[in-house]
């Protein structure tokens, strides 16, 4: 027989790269195209006036004149993420560009069929996902100073300003503070496996460390995106056409499909980040909420749901914790639960502002004759949630994961 040491090793470890998931960058696409090939500058020609383009009402005519491109021609892995971005941008900016009392219904054939054969080809559907707004939509100034807001550009824009640059970039940087977390999430599965309890509770410590510096990091949201904006002008842009009463059919992608097809806006619950440290943790939500954020799983680069999968398959933390009686596992678990806990507290301290108070000083500067936003939407997340009772369900159900002594 072989003795125990050797077959530690033989033990696959968990890696980030397995999953291509960036060492330095996380979930985030390190260094995204900005530039598609000189065929596709119909399309980038569009994508670099978009929010020109929708605030004249010139974009739905300019797509509509725009030629049928063949997606054969992206070459690799880095292109296709790049025209998903593109695509996706000009279909919401098609669908909203008079506001959500008039959205468009249909999406003409040659931006519907080239946009679901990317998605096909990337395993992404065809509408704006977290991936694109965020984790591809990025570009340093100068790559050789840190990554801060003000050494970053957004690729593709929305009407908005200062206030969209700033709501994508400080996601961007939150996603950048959580790869300290993801690597040290890695570090903890793998010392489980080999029985390290030292390497554990150092990993557990830089866990709840990356934690809080993302609940700080959110915190730039106040110093760069005005409530008032996000809540009138950039939101619309990123509501889909499932659970929003403004169209309650969903959207006909011509020459894909004769059946309006339904997909969920953006949502913060599309990134990978929360779902790895829910799993991890071991922290169970409701039913209704799982639901959801199962859903949301569908909305993410196939090898970034993979990486979830391959934690929620990995031997129990909680398990490996109340088994261990040490209890300074057990403290620094707890301090990890309790650092998410507090992150979606602030998250709902976040969400209120932008979107319950902004919905309500709306509805007092509003004329009445006007037909304003419906109230359902009033109080739904981009994503068709009903945001504020799920942020609390989630937050309250990862409270309720703190281990005692006991357990």
């Amino acid at each position: 027989m072989e003795p125990p040491s050797q077959n530690l090793k033989t033990t696959p470890l968990l890696s980030l790269g397995r999953f291509h998931i960036s060492e330095d960058y996380g979930f985030l696409l390190p260094h995204p195209l900005k530039q598609l090939p000189d065929y596709f500058r119909p399309w980038m020609e569009i994508a670099n006036e978009l929010p020109h383009l929708i605030e004249s009402h010139q974009l739905q005519a300019r797509v509509n004149k725009m030629p049928l491109l063949n997606c054969q021609f992206l070459k690799s892995y880095r292109e296709q993420r790049l025209a998903h971005l593109v695509l996706s941008f000009m279909t919401m900016g098609y669908v909203w560009q008079r506001g959500e009392t008039q959205p468009e219904e249909v999406l003409p054939r040659n931006l519907a069929l080239p946009f679901v054969e990317v998605s096909r080809n990337l395993g992404l559907p065809p509408i704006l996902v977290h991936s694109d707004l965020v984790l591809t939509n990025w570009t340093p100034r100068d790559p050789e100073r840190p990554l801060e807001i003000g050494n970053l550009d957004l690729i593709v824009s929305f009407p908005g300003g200062e206030s969209l640059r700033g709501f994508i970039l400080v996601t961007v940087l939150v996603e950048k503070a959580a790869v300290p977390g993801i690597k040290a999430l890695v570090e903890a599965v793998n010392a489980i496996s080999q029985r390290s309890q030292n390497a554990l509770l150092q990993a557990l410590q830089r866990l709840r460390l990356s934690i809080q510096e993302i609940t700080r990091t959110l915190g730039q949201m106040h110093d760069y995106v005005d409530p008032d904006i996000f809540y009138a002008v950039i939101r619309i842009f990123l509501s889909g056409w499932k659970d929003n009463p403004a169209m309650p059919v969903g959207l006909i992608y011509e020459g894909v499909s004769t059946e309006p097809l339904e997909y969920s806006g953006g949502s913060a619950a599309q990134s990978t980040v929360l779902h790895a440290f829910d799993e991890f943790l071991g922290i169970c939500h409701s039913k209704e909420s799982a639901d959801f954020l199962h859903r949301m799983r569908e909305y993410m680069p196939p090898s970034h749901k993979d990486f979830i999968e391959e934690i929620q398959s990995s031997p129990s933390l909680r398990d490996h914790i109340l088994s261990s009686e040490n209890s300074q596992l057990l403290t620094a678990y707890n301090q990890c639960v309790e650092a998410l806990v507090d992150l979606r507290s602030y998250h709902i301290a976040v969400v209120t502002k932008y979107l319950i108070t902004a919905a309500a000083k709306a509805k007092g500067r509003r004329p009445n004759p006007l037909p304003g936003p419906s109230q359902a939407l009033e109080e739904r997340g981009t994503g068709g949630t009903v945001v504020l009772s799920f942020l609390k369900s989630v937050r309250d159900k990862t409270l309720e994961a703190i281990l005692h002594q006991h357990d």
